[in-house]
């Protein structure tokens, strides 16, 4: 308890940097996360509805999955440099899996007689998406949602090994001069960012799934 109340201290204490290292911890987050969603839901979509290709594509994304979120940042710093773009890439890139993988679960778990039901309703194929495909599997898209923005959370904070700021510069510093409350005072925040973002998605996720059903994470 002390250390947290010196790691407090220090936030009260420098709260101008602490607030700015806050805001773009945010930025890199949110940006990344409306981008992935933005490329890898029609993405996910395409794949859900079959042929060769989408097997390929699903498996070159189930690999991506392994491969470290540093070791993305540091394989664009010669094409993009230090700073926010290589991190504002790797980390839409991180949450592509998720999104991909969630959004084409989510599609084909889609009872084929409730479809074919509302096909003979006179329901186009645009319109059967938005109105009945859609729905149906948007808990099990919210859930990749959600495992997306804790992976985002999470891995922004190695942006500040590429000089892109955010609270990681804190755990950086607290490493390199061994300094355990300048360590919580990144490591608490982002704990805090995940947990909410956790609670907050997690709850829209059960407030779309039908009673009796279950939505994968």
């Amino acid at each position: 308890m002390e250390l947290l109340g010196e790691s407090w201290a220090y936030v009260v204490e420098n709260q101008e940097r602490f607030g700015e290292a806050l805001a773009v911890h945010l930025r890199l987050s949110l940006t990344a996360l409306a981008l992935a969603i933005a490329i890898f839901f029609p993405l996910g979509v395409l794949v859900s509805r079959g042929g060769t290709w989408a097997n390929g594509i699903l498996a070159g994304v189930a690999a991506a999955r392994v491969i470290p979120s540093l070791a993305v940042l540091f394989l664009l710093l010669p094409v993009l440099g230090l700073g926010e773009a290589p991190a504002l890439v790797a980390l839409t890139l991180l949450a592509g899996p998720p999104l991909v993988l969630n959004t084409d679960a989510g599609l084909r778990a889609v009872d084929p007689a409730v479809l074919e039901a509302a096909r003979g309703l006179g329901l186009g194929r645009f319109r059967l998406f938005r109105t009945v495909h859609l729905p149906l599997a948007l808990p099990v898209v919210i859930a990749g949602v959600r495992s997306a923005s804790i992976e985002v959370i999470g891995s922004a904070t190695l942006a500040a090994f590429i000089g892109a700021g955010g609270l990681g510069q804190f755990i950086t510093s607290g490493l390199s001069l061994l300094d355990e409350r300048l360590l919580l005072v990144g490591a608490v925040p982002v704990t805090l960012l995940a947990l909410f973002s956790e609670g907050v998605l997690g709850g829209l996720e059960r407030r779309l799934t039908p009673p009796g059903a279950t939505s994968e994470g």
